[in-house]
């Protein structure tokens, strides 16, 4: 594998890895350690309000799975619905993790679908980046919120796909494709993939990078499911440098050449 073709720079640090994984829904520590393993990911996202990372102390830690000489952890704020909860859980995470200051925010507007409520999500980023945090975002597939969101300093932009969970893969590419193209920050699709081919598709698009949790914990075999989830990642990175060839729906044009046949 090229690792230059490959790797993913995110507030001035570069990662092998394109693919960034969740740690819930497994089935214990060690499932998610070895789907972790497989998917090649660095970057781990760890919600502060679910998981424990050294506040509770006495119940198992995943940092003793996940120990951050190793990986780089990535708390969010899943399970927010207000700004002021989410810098709140920030900042407790911060402080957990020695004052790291990558973090993924996302504020939630429904405790149904989980859609991105953006008010407060806006509110959010501008407060922790004033406070030096470096804010990866979730946010819905809107290209002129997403622009709003580079513009207040966020580090990189992760529109979703489509519901968190769902598994319907990308059901609006022509927004992502609007929104890859006029920000400079990386792209990263969050939410709604549900199997290899949509993290390719991701990719094939123009993505940077792509999150996921549900696909693969929720996997008949989740560490094979990393494994795949790796490759495709991989593939569709490749074929977005190598450029698709032009659809061409009139006109057949063989893969052999046809001048110079016998009895032409």
């Amino acid at each position: 594998m090229n690792t230059e073709i490959h790797s993913l720079t995110i507030a001035g640090r570069t990662y092998r890895s394109r693919l960034l994984v969740g740690t819930g829904k497994y089935k214990d520590f060690a499932e998610t350690r070895a789907a972790i393993d497989a998917s090649g990911a660095e970057i781990v996202t760890v919600a502060i309000r679910r998981v424990n990372i050294g506040q509770n102390p006495g119940e198992p830690n995943l940092l003793d799975a996940l120990p951050p000489s190793q990986f780089t952890i990535l708390p969010n704020t899943a399970g927010c619905f207000t700004a002021d909860d989410a810098v709140r859980t920030l900042r407790l995470g911060r402080e957990l993790l020695g004052g790291h200051a990558l973090c993924k925010l996302e504020v939630l507007g429904d405790p149904k679908n989980l859609f991105p409520n953006m008010p407060e999500t806006l509110k959010a980023a501008e407060i922790l980046v004033k406070e030096g945090f470096q804010v990866m975002v979730y946010c819905a597939d809107d290209p002129i919120q997403a622009k709003l969101l580079e513009d207040i300093g966020c580090v990189a932009v992760m529109p979703l796909a489509s519901l968190i969970g769902s598994g319907m893969g990308i059901v609006n590419p022509w927004n992502l494709r609007l929104i890859i193209d006029d920000l400079k920050v990386p792209v990263l699709v969050d939410a709604g993939v549900g199997t290899a081919s949509d993290a390719t598709i991701a990719l094939e698009l123009g993505c940077d990078g792509v999150l996921m949790n549900t696909a693969i914990a929720h996997a008949r075999d989740p560490v094979l499911m990393a494994s795949a989830m790796k490759k495709a990642v991989e593939a569709g990175r490749e074929a977005f440098l190598a450029g698709r060839m032009a659809r061409k729906y009139y006109s057949a044009d063989p893969s052999s050449p046809t001048s110079g046949l016998i009895g032409s």
